[in-house]
């Protein structure tokens, strides 16, 4: 037990010498999934004062996030104060994109359909109240809500990407977008979609490393894209599975040229005759 006694004693020496503030995890999440239902979900008392007790509510709450972070009080209230300012505008930007998936889906029946079961649009949601504080620099909290959203939903959206008006994510497991990724408006981008970047270095930690997709592209499943100095010119069209680090005119279409055999299965080649 001496071993474990030791370990006890080097764990808490670092905890009592640590410069790191930790915040409540559960109390993140469910200011995320608070403010979600808040904005968007029906409730039995559509009223304007029930609404007004749900925002002071949430308003204390991310009060005391970011006043665990900061440990200052007057900032707090000053971050908070601008990100709900900001909220008003965010709302929109939520809006037209799930207008977009209602007008482009064929599978979306309904806005409530959307609300519900659409894990891109919960992703894009959590993007959008992630980038605002990301952008007032409350860094910890941003970086932790949006990997909340990753655990939930498979897509791994960095808070620090900028991403413009009516985008749009169909199905979305395993979409990749890094930290300074530049998306315009109008994009589509579906599954397994990568825009990454090339030098993964830490010497690049302060340098353009994921690329720009211009308005109105279509990314279709499994591209990848990588580099600072990549551009995806605007209405261009990337197939599945292509690999793009050099950048793509307007109006382009880039695909895989793969060739498919079918044959009849009873005459297989001799390397497939086999038996386990």
């Amino acid at each position: 037990m001496t071993a474990f006694s030791n370990l006890i004693d080097r764990i808490r020496d670092n905890k009592q010498n640590s410069g790191h503030v930790f915040f409540d995890k559960a109390k993140a999440k469910n200011f995320v999934t608070t403010l979600y239902e808040v904005l968007f979900l029906p409730e039995k008392e559509e009223i304007k004062d029930h609404l007004e007790e749900n925002f002071a509510r949430l308003y204390g709450e991310l009060f005391c996030l970011i006043n665990s972070i900061t440990g200052d009080e007057e900032i707090a209230e000053v971050q908070t104060d601008s990100f709900f300012d900001a909220l008003p505008g965010i709302y929109d930007h939520l809006i037209k994109d799930a207008r977009s998936i209602l007008e482009f889906d064929p599978a979306a029946d309904s806005p409530e359909e959307i609300l519900l079961a659409y894990p891109g649009y919960f992703a894009t949601y959590v993007y959008r109240i992630s980038h605002q504080l990301w952008k007032q620099e409350v860094r910890i909290l941003p970086r932790f809500i949006s990997e909340y959203a990753h655990s939930k939903t498979g897509i791994d959206i960095h808070p620090g990407a900028l991403i413009g008006e009516h985008f749009f994510i169909d199905h979305g497991t395993g979409i990749v977008i890094g930290e300074t990724a530049i998306i315009g408006n109008h994009v589509k981008i579906y599954q397994g979609v990568t825009l990454g970047a090339l030098n993964v270095s830490k010497e690049k930690a302060n340098q353009k490393r994921h690329p720009n997709i211009e308005d109105h592209v279509i990314i279709y499943s499994g591209a990848t894209i990588l580099g600072g100095n990549t551009t995806i010119g605007r209405e261009s069209i990337i197939g599945g599975n292509v690999w793009i680090t050099q950048s793509v005119p307007s109006n382009s279409l880039v695909y895989n040229k793969g060739e498919i055999r079918i044959k009849d299965n009873n005459t297989l080649p001799e390397s497939l005759n086999f038996v386990i």
